[in-house]
């Protein structure tokens, strides 16, 4: 009698059954990386444009001072994605006897907010900016 050559059905069932445990496993671990893919891209592009709002708020000083100032990102910078922010200028420091001409220091707080599915996201920013005073800055009843 010869030896036959091959595998036996057995054989190939456990191998088929191994073989489909370890796609399946991988799979998940992609869908997975992948979540977390798309998670990181969208705050990541939140990042980036609480950045260019916080530059825009240092660089402004006609904003106004103790109003909470917000908006809505305009979807086509956010790839779809529905963000926006909400801010609020208030004066951190100023001398006692400050007069136009010298410097107050200004407390910028800036609040981005974005949707993740059904969930809303937020995270917050805060800066200080050097501004001159100006003779409109002292006008009776006027908040500083």
């Amino acid at each position: 009698m010869r030896p036959r050559r091959g595998f036996t059905l057995l054989e190939m069932l456990v191998a088929t059954t191994i073989m489909a445990v370890a796609v399946v496993g991988l799979l998940s671990g992609i869908s997975g990386a992948t979540r977390n893919a798309a998670r990181l891209r969208d705050y990541d592009r939140v990042v980036q444009l609480a950045r260019l709002r916080m530059n825009d708020l240092l660089l402004d000083e006609r904003t106004p001072l103790d109003t909470v100032v917000g908006g809505e990102f305009d979807r086509a910078l956010t790839g779809g994605l529905e963000a926006g922010w909400r801010s609020t200028v208030t004066v951190a420091d100023l001398a006692p006897s400050a007069g136009p001409g010298d410097f107050a220091l200004d407390r910028v707080q800036l609040e981005i907010w974005w949707m993740a599915g059904s969930q809303r996201r937020t995270f917050s920013l805060e800066s200080y900016r050097r501004r001159v005073l100006r003779q409109a800055d002292f006008v009776p009843g006027a908040s500083r």
